[in-house]
């Protein structure tokens, strides 16, 4: 997969014969934008996709628009035909491969990218899935690894690393898909034991607040938790809080940085998929409203669970603050935040000086430069 090219601004590669870098073009460098998928995300991935092809730097970037559709076929279509990510799934000029990842990775290897930037949200694009099949045909993408990728998309595992870490976390009870049908009222016992309503009901690996719910009595906690198992075959229950829902953006590699906080306030009885994407009711706060020692609070353990879960280049954490004592809970980390128009992450960092165009050219030099690490790691043991 590697290009040949030479990095930005040198006029021959500095690297040796044996060198395993990925240099960019002379002029430009060619990224892909990775978009949709076989996912509940995929209508997301394609707006987030839409937004950073628009803030692409044309003078420094080539973009090269990779949309899968819902079958798992991959279309490649360039800038040049006049596509907008929305459309080249759609459009009959773009070139199109089968349906099976071989095809999808001959359409890739066809055109080769100097880097990738993966927005493909949910299932087999943010869990580690996609990150893995990159790292192995070495191709360098934006955001974090297999393990960080995998751990982040999971909130049961996620939890128990971050209590390790000295992070605070809501309490929690977990069951398998299997086990809510077979033993589904013990564990309704077991929830209402442990919690008052409202609780909340979540799918373990699903972002967008999809499948997650709110339940107010036994009925619609038992509901709830047939719902939930429909997206993900492991469902976590956590108590409800009042409490201020504030994000933080993070971005680097190994001595990462935190923005301005952010807050989230929803018409709706919880930031769902509505109020994340379709209502009018939500308002987004920049800078949040804290206090400064909550605010510091905050980005101080955003960069800590940031590098406790392994995580690269970019995640947005997720914190509820609440509104009786300021005590402060991580949510979760989403290593694929959203780029759309309303997305929190770009905001938060324009609000901290660094401006989405700006911030996309960082994303993508952390992408090169954990590929320039991961070519240093020794692979011949004893040489």
């Amino acid at each position: 997969m590697h290009s040949g090219r030479v990095k930005s601004g040198q006029t021959t590669c500095q690297c040796g014969p044996e060198s395993r870098c990925y240099p960019g073009d002379v002029a430009k460098q060619r990224v892909g934008i990775l978009f949709g998928g076989r996912s509940t995300e995929h209508e997301v991935s394609i707006n987030s996709a839409t937004a950073i092809a628009d803030a692409l730097d044309p003078i420094l970037y080539d973009a090269v628009l990779i949309g899968i559709d819902h079958d798992g076929s991959w279309t490649i279509a360039e800038p040049s035909l006049g596509l907008e990510p929305s459309t080249v799934l759609a459009s009959q000029a773009a070139e199109r491969s089968g349906t099976s990842l071989r095809d999808g990775l001959a359409l890739l290897e066809a055109h080769p990218v100097d880097v990738l930037f993966p927005i493909i949200h949910g299932q087999d694009g943010e869990d580690g899935v996609l990150q893995g099949v990159l790292q192995l045909i070495d191709v360098p993408y934006v955001g974090s690894g297999v393990a960080g990728a995998a751990l982040c998309m999971d909130k049961i595992l996620s939890k128990r690393v971050l209590r390790d870490a000295g992070i605070p976390v809501l309490p929690h009870l977990e069951r398998t898909r299997r086990e809510i049908e077979t033993h589904g009222d013990a564990f309704l016992d077991e929830i209402e034991d442990r919690f008052e309503y409202p609780v909340f009901i979540k799918p373990a690996n699903t972002g967008s607040s999809i499948g997650v719910h709110r339940a107010t009595d036994r009925a619609s906690l038992r509901k709830s938790l047939s719902s939930a198992a429909r997206y993900d075959t492991h469902v976590l229950v956590e108590p409800g809080l009042d409490a201020q829902e504030v994000e933080c953006a993070v971005l680097g590699g190994t001595e990462p940085r935190a923005s301005v906080p952010g807050e989230i306030r929803t018409g709706n009885e919880f930031y769902d998929y509505e109020a994340k994407y379709v209502s009018d009711n939500t308002q987004l706060l920049i800078p949040a409203e804290v206090s400064d020692a909550t605010r510091d609070e905050i980005q101080t353990l955003a960069v800590k669970a940031f590098l406790a879960c392994r995580c690269w280049g970019m995640a947005r954490v997720d914190f509820f603050v609440t509104r009786r004592d300021q005590k402060i809970y991580l949510n979760e980390l989403n290593t694929h935040p959203g780029f759309t128009t309303a997305s929190l992450y770009p905001r938060m960092w324009a609000a901290s000086g660094l401006e989405t165009k700006a911030l996309i050219g960082q994303l993508i030099e952390l992408a090169l430069e954990r590929h320039r690490e991961r070519g240093d790691i020794e692979t011949r043991y004893g040489s």
